[in-house]
């Protein structure tokens, strides 16, 4: 890990360079089923709309941006208040530099602080290995403490094959009988 690197508070003035990331994903892989490549507009307003309530996170190194993460609702109703889904993206080829541990523990900590209490993955996941798709995703988040607790087959399409969509999650909080609210918005 570099101490060069810092985790900030992303912008929607940071939305041309993450989606400069992000644009191979979703061209060439399935870690997404986003089809097309957002515009910078739609990026930016992806990114406002976020940080009315979540963390917004990106890696940055001498001015270039490395990754990002973020959370979002994982179910609009009020009950799920304490859980989110969660998202991390990092310059591939910026691969196996810790980067991704970084925004991922920068963002369970934040999200502690706010008073989440379950951190959901929604992942895609090859019935078997292909150009498209590895397990790679999976093992990241076992390694960081998530478990897997369901899978669906053949739920999304993307470059004429189909891939299964694995749920794990990663319990960092307190489940009380009386639950304090999370504190939204952030700052």
């Amino acid at each position: 890990m570099d101490n060069k690197i810092i985790i900030r508070t992303a912008s929607a003035a940071d939305a041309p360079a993450l989606l400069k990331i992000y644009r191979p994903y979703v061209e060439n892989t399935a870690i997404t089923f986003e089809y097309d490549v957002p515009s910078t507009e739609e990026f930016a307003s992806r990114i406002q709309h976020t940080l009315k309530k979540y963390p917004y996170l990106v890696a940055e190194e001498k001015g270039t941006l490395l990754g990002y993460a973020y959370a979002g609702p994982f179910h609009e109703r009020p009950a799920y208040d304490w859980a989110v889904e969660t998202s991390i993206y990092v310059d591939q080829s910026l691969k196996h530099r810790g980067i991704g541990r970084m925004l991922h523990d920068a963002l369970e900590t934040a999200l502690r602080e706010q008073g989440i209490l379950n951190m959901n993955a929604c992942i895609a996941y090859p019935p078997k290995k292909d150009e498209h798709l590895d397990k790679n995703s999976v093992e990241f988040h076992t390694h960081m403490g998530y478990r897997l607790v369901g899978e669906f087959h053949k739920c999304g399409y993307k470059f004429n094959h189909w891939y299964n969509m694995v749920w794990m999650e990663k319990l960092i909080g307190e489940h009380l009988t009386v639950q304090e609210p999370p504190k939204f918005p952030l700052l």
